[in-house]
């Protein structure tokens, strides 16, 4: 194509169409500047030049020479303009990889900085904390001989009440036993014993046995039947599966809460015992009713013997502390369902 259009400018200026041959060596001048080939335009014009010569054309050669200068100029700015350019890039170039070197460097430096810092406080710290520590050892030391001293000191109150029960219970074998009084003192002697014995206890494990949990609840909640008032609904949902259990201080657990139960609920009330499975070694057993439920005040007691100044012909108040240690005992907890005001609800949750 571009030797087509210097042909083609060559014979436009040979028979003196200049306009023409103008228009041809502009296409190609700038198809060439367009590639940056800038010899190839100098070529073009001399070319031209020798074509003029040839033909004689003096007119020719002084347009062609005269062109061929400006366009000459022209290359050398635009030649200057672009190494420039170049030069421009390269200085930006250097000037941003210094500014990222000297960035480098005062992160660097930062850095550093931030460490001997970091390295100061944690100096300090490790003396505060080799202090604290120091402190804490002696504290722990007090501390474990204040433990030891209580823990003597409560097997001694413990082993002293049990004494006292004990003591106490040939002179109540005198008295009239048909008297409420002295049922209520025989019943409170017991309930110090048992409270004494599983406080003495409780790192010893209770022997389990291997029990068909819905036979066992069924029978369990047979027992308080002839207790509840008229009408009262019993219900049992447990499955009929087997788990390894405490049988006795379970059931003793277990019937003191419906026992309580039978005697809150009114008529025409509910009772349940719920069994749930609540993980491979987590088990629950639910007991509630729809009774008058137990005042807020007094929640948090329930569990705690000795609490409160009662009348012993009412209760000693020491049921549900006995179960608690049971409970403990048997590797879980009792626990009253605080979210629950239909009645009271009491959770034994028991882990295997």
């Amino acid at each position: 194509m571009t030797d087509l259009m210097s042909e083609q400018a060559g014979y436009y200026y040979t028979f003196g169409q200049n306009d023409r041959g103008d228009a041809a060596m502009k296409k190609l001048i700038a198809r060439y500047q367009g590639q940056k080939d800038y010899d190839k335009i100098a070529e073009c014009y001399r070319n031209l030049i020798g074509t003029a010569l040839k033909s004689g054309n003096s007119r020719l050669v002084a347009r062609s020479y005269d062109n061929y200068m400006l366009w000459t100029d022209s290359v050398n700015k635009i030649k200057s303009n672009e190494e420039l350019a170049e030069l421009q890039a390269k200085y930006n170039s250097a000037l941003k990889e210094i500014d990222e070197k000297e960035s480098a460097i005062t992160s660097r430096k930062a850095v550093i900085v931030t460490l001997c810092i970091a390295l100061a406080i944690l100096a300090a710290a490790l003396v505060f904390g080799a202090i604290i520590l120091l402190r804490y050892i002696a504290l722990t030391r007090k501390q474990k001989k204040a433990i030891i001293v209580a823990n003597e000191h409560n097997e001694l109150k413990t082993r002293f009440i049990s004494n006292i029960s004990a003591q106490m219970e040939p002179t109540l074998d005198t008295l009239d036993q048909k008297q409420p009084g002295v049922k209520a003192l025989h019943e409170f002697s017991e309930h110090i014993q048992e409270l004494s014995s599983l406080e003495s206890s409780l790192g010893e494990a209770y022997e389990l046995q291997d029990v068909n949990i819905l036979n066992f609840c069924e029978e369990i909640m047979d027992g308080i039947r002839d207790r509840i008032k008229p009408g009262v609904t019993l219900s049992v949902n447990a499955p009929k599966m087997n788990i390894k259990i405490a049988p006795e201080p379970l059931t003793h657990v277990l019937n003191h809460l419906l026992n309580n139960a039978a005697l809150y609920t009114p008529e025409g009330g509910k009772i349940s015992l719920e069994f749930k499975k609540r993980g491979a070694h987590t088990h629950q057993f639910i007991v509630t009713d729809n009774g008058a439920g137990i005042p807020e005040e007094i929640r948090q007691q329930i569990f705690r013997p000795f609490s409160e100044v009662r009348n012993l012909t009412e209760g000693d108040g020491l049921g549900l502390p006995i179960c608690s240690l049971m409970a403990i005992k048997m590797n879980g907890k009792l626990s009253l369902d605080d979210s629950f005001n239909h009645g009271a609800r009491f959770v034994l949750e028991l882990h295997s």
